[in-house]
Order: C-alpha cells, then sequence, then structure tokens
C-alpha cells in the first residue's frame, strides 16, 4: 500500500495574504501547506480522504490519473470544498464517483452542492454515487476501512484505519474505546495545529502525548498552521519516531 499526503495545512491560522513570518517566507518546500488531505493506493484503487479547496491543485501536482473512491472526515468546507473538481475524473473514468460520509456530512454536501444532487442532469456536472457509513467497519472494494470516532471540539469527525494506517484530522478528544481500534497500527498520521491550546484541535504537546499514550512505532503530525512554525526548525524538536508531514510526502506500507 502507497499512502501520500496531498496536504498537510489548514486554514486556521494561515493568512489569506503571506503575512511576512518565517513559514510564509520559508524557501523549504514542505512549509508551503495546502488543506489537508490523503490518498491511499491500495487493492488497485485510489482512495482519497476528503477534498479540501486544494483538491484540484493537489491531484494536477501528484498526476493522479483515477479516482476510485472519496472518503469523508467531516463536513467543514476546508475538508469538502473541491468536491466539485472530482467532474474530470467523472469525464475520463465514463462513471460516478463513489463517495463516503455519515447522514450528517451528506446533508450538509447536499446543502453546499445542491446542483450535483438534485435538479436537472447536463453534461459537466459532477457524478456521484453516496455511501452512508456510520461508525464501524466497510469494505471499498476489497479494503476494509475502519472509523475511528474522535471529537472537533463538540463535532464527531471520523478518522480512518486502513491496513496499519491510521488517519486523524481535526481532532482534540479520542475515547478510550476508539483508541483501542488503533493499537498495534504501524503509522498514525494525528493533527498537531500549533503549538498553543486551541479550542478544536490538538496542540503540539496534546498530540505528542496522545502519541505517547497510542504506543505507534511511528507517528506522523498534519493539519498544520503556520503558527506551529517551519517544519525543520519543529522537527528538530520531535522525539524518535515522530515527524511532520508535508505536501507530497509518500509513504510504503
Amino acid at each position: 500500500m502507497k499512502v501520500t499526503f496531498l496536504g498537510t495545512g489548514t486554514s486556521h491560522g494561515v493568512p489569506m495574504i503571506a503575512c511576512g513570518c518565517e513559514v510564509c517566507t520559508s524557501d523549504d518546500i514542505r512549509d508551503k501547506r495546502s488543506r489537508s488531505a490523503m490518498m491511499f493506493e491500495v487493492d488497485g484503487q485510489n482512495i482519497v480522504i476528503d477534498t479540501g479547496p486544494d483538491f484540484r491543485m493537489q491531484m494536477l501536482r501528484e498526476k493522479v490519473k483515477r479516482l476510485d473512491a472519496v472518503l469523508f472526515t467531516h463536513e467543514h468546507k476546508d475538508h469538502t470544498a473541491g468536491l466539485d473538481d472530482i467532474r474530470a475524473f467523472n469525464v475520463f473514468q465514463e462513471s460516478a464517483i463513489d463517495i463516503y460520509a455519515t447522514k450528517r456530512v451528506q446533508n450538509n454536501l447536499h446543502n453546499c452542492f445542491e446542483y450535483i444532487f438534485e435538479g436537472p442532469r447536463y453534461p459537466g456536472i459532477p457524478e456521484v454515487k453516496v455511501h452512508t457509513i456510520e461508525n464501524k467497519p466497510f469494505h471499498i472494494g476489497p479494503t476494509e476501512i475502519t472509523p475511528i470516532e474522535a471529537l472537533h471540539y463538540k463535532l464527531p469527525v471520523l478518522g480512518f484505519r486502513i491496513r496499519d494506517f491510521v488517519y486523524i484530522t481535526d481532532a482534540n478528544s479520542i475515547a478510550k474505546t476508539e483508541m483501542d481500534k488503533i493499537k498495534d497500527a504501524k503509522i498514525l498520521v494525528l493533527n498537531a495545529l500549533r503549538i498553543s491550546k486551541h479550542i478544536s484541535h490538538f496542540s503540539l504537546d496534546e498530540a505528542l502525548d496522545m502519541a505517547k499514550q497510542l504506543k505507534i512505532k511511528t507517528t506522523y503530525f498534519t493539519h498544520i498552521s503556520h503558527q506551529l512554525g517551519r517544519h525543520e526548525d519543529v522537527s528538530k524538536i520531535l522525539p524518535k519516531g515522530v515527524f511532520l508531514a508535508y505536501d507530497g510526502l509518500k509513504l510504503e506500507i
């Protein structure tokens, strides 16, 4: 299985215009963070987690030729706003794209992208096939997916385990019963927004503490704001086995 970090950044704390801080002015490509998303190449399928506003750019950058399914963690715009851009895959694949989301997330997608789900059909409208998921294992083709529920302040969000890889973003709390689903994974990806505490995201120290509790050999942090600092600087203070992810990072598992 190959995984690609399509994006590792966030809208939180990131200015619309470069603010002149050390991250915004950095020449290190690892500091150029688009909105968080993942892609899995597994069992002959390309499965993407979240389609944020940067989805089109991310897929072009990675030269992705096929999209088999999209999983949604939750309904916030920085994770869903790029849904319209699946239309190119509809054209080339001549088929609808399977999307997997909870009922609550589906309702939000209907409201934000009504033209995809309602009204007259005409060439060029994104085509989707919607699958309802809950907090229990399901399959995309031969691939088993295990949801892991976390809290994004008071909003339930889903992380996902695919084989020995766990991806959790936009969380600041994980219940013990959900943590048990992560046991024995080889790689954990967890959000770490910034140094200071945040109401709905793990801070760096909180993410480090969670990684320590889970006892996963290798952990990557994602959903990083510019307030966390430069990749090179933060990497120097991380313990063994813990890394900052960056856009375009690829792992073989």
